[in-house]
């Protein structure tokens, strides 16, 4: 283990100074905006982000035409349905009539029945 340095306020503070510089050279020898290596950076970043949008689109298009089959499907649901509904409500009257008819025939034959005992007492 190293011992403690005792170094003094010059020292101390050509050590920052050189670590400054370090830290300059460093960033100094990062490409800049006009370097070829970073166009082509730039150029891969936007057709990566172009992907993206568009695979994104798709995705949002595929949403949309699932979303209309499906409403397409609920109003042909619907419209079986109420058609049902109407048939056998159509269903239910005629029974209803038939129902009617049948309790007016019996009633006649009732009647004439009826009538026919009265005038053969008479």
């Amino acid at each position: 283990m190293n011992g403690f340095k005792n170094a003094g306020l010059s020292e101390r503070l050509s050590t920052a100074a050189e670590a400054k510089k370090a830290l300059l050279a460093k960033f100094k020898a990062q490409p800049g905006v006009n370097d070829p290596a970073f166009a082509e950076r730039e150029e891969a970043r936007r057709a990566v982000r172009i992907a993206r949008e568009a695979r994104e689109a798709e995705r949002q298009a595929a949403r949309e035409a699932r979303k209309a089959v499906e409403q397409e499907a609920l109003q042909a649901e619907q419209a079986e349905k109420a058609a049902r509904e109407a048939l056998e409500a159509r269903e239910t009257a005629e029974q209803a009539a038939r129902q009617l008819a049948m309790a007016a025939e019996a009633k006649a034959a009732r009647d004439a029945r009826y009538a026919a005992r009265k005038a053969r007492k008479r």
